[in-house]
């Protein structure tokens, strides 16, 4: 709306624009209210999924020493019992 426009309206109308532009303000209000809510579950989001990534890569190298630990096992086991010549190298971890 134009400056000669909103010159001519009485004041009826001027506070009816005030009204429209006050329900818009707090419509927007509660709009940036919830997108903030939202954004802040996806930071949440994100930062629990790089704390998972980071336990499983942990865990990942935990159940990697616990299959070296149980193939020497085995391997001894087994070179005991006379399965395997004492030649043969041990597996590697």
């Amino acid at each position: 709306m134009t400056e000669n426009e909103l010159k001519k309206l009485n004041r009826a109308e001027l506070l009816e624009l005030l009204l429209e532009q006050e329900r818009e303000n707090n419509r927007l209000r509660l709009e940036i209210r919830d997108l903030k809510l939202k954004l802040e579950d996806r930071t949440i989001n994100l930062v629990e999924a790089g704390n998972i990534a980071d336990a499983a890569l942990r865990i990942q190298s935990i159940f990697e020493a616990a299959q070296a630990a149980a193939d020497t096992y085995l391997y001894n086991i087994k070179r005991k019992a006379g399965a395997i010549p004492e030649e043969q190298p041990e597996p590697s971890e």
